[in-house]
């Protein structure tokens, strides 16, 4: 699409790895006989992990600190990203086009490090990236653009010179406020703000491979 940068989410846009999380909030609240209520996924999905157990200690009444859920929901995590989480279709082949055409890639996550990274590396792109942000490195979550700007910054460029890729409401809004070109990438988890993010976003896909599909025509029609 003509940008400098390439900043993409991970969870749910790269990686299918939204059913993981699922789970460990099942499983969690589970284990203190809790079920999860409707609204709980969506309250946590933009939310940085200290801030997501201090909401979750707070709503739910726990005795735990922060720290002791943020360990058990790492623990709980590591084995399924290390081994079993996935890109997501024509995912690789996206990243392979940008790189081709000299886009400078970051990644903007709400994942720890220890658990993104051994995901990216067992599905052989850690090293298409030009650089990592988290939300633990600036002051608010992913519903403001403190992230994203951070992200261009480290891949030495403007906002208005970087597209920003994500499947969740927050994300699409920080990048939007921000002066980032948004692109919502559908992930069944988001499914419920689906069509508001597609009214918000620049452009909206139902995933990689449509992208690339329209990239493609897009080039072709430039050619001609």
């Amino acid at each position: 699409m003509g940008f400098k940068g390439a900043i993409f989410d991970l969870d749910g846009t790269l990686l299918d790895s939204m059913g993981v999380w699922r789970k460990i909030d099942v499983d969690f609240l589970a284990q203190r006989g809790l079920a999860v209520p409707d609204d709980y996924i969506r309250a946590i999905t933009a939310m940085h992990y200290q801030l997501a157990a201090e909401y979750t200690i707070q709503r739910f009444g726990l005795r735990e600190s922060p720290e002791a859920v943020v360990e058990e929901w790492n623990r709980m995590a590591q084995e399924a990203y290390a081994r079993d989480v996935l890109l997501k279709p024509g995912a690789r082949r996206y990243l392979e086009k940008l790189r081709r055409e000299g886009v400078r890639i970051a990644a903007a996550t709400a994942s720890a490090e220890g658990l993104y990274l051994p995901a990216l590396r067992h599905n052989g792109v850690e090293g298409f990236f030009d650089a990592f942000t988290t939300v633990t490195e600036v002051p608010r979550g992913k519903g403001f653009p403190d992230i994203y700007l951070l992200a261009a910054q480290k891949l030495g460029l403007e906002p208005g010179e970087c597209a920003v890729y994500e499947d969740i409401l927050a994300g699409i809004r920080g990048a939007k406020d921000g002066g980032f070109y948004a692109v919502g990438i559908y992930d069944r988890h988001s499914d419920y703000e689906w069509e508001e993010i597609r009214r918000l976003a620049d452009l909206s896909v139902t995933g990689w491979e449509e992208l690339l599909d329209k990239e493609d025509a897009m080039g072709g029609k430039q050619d001609a």
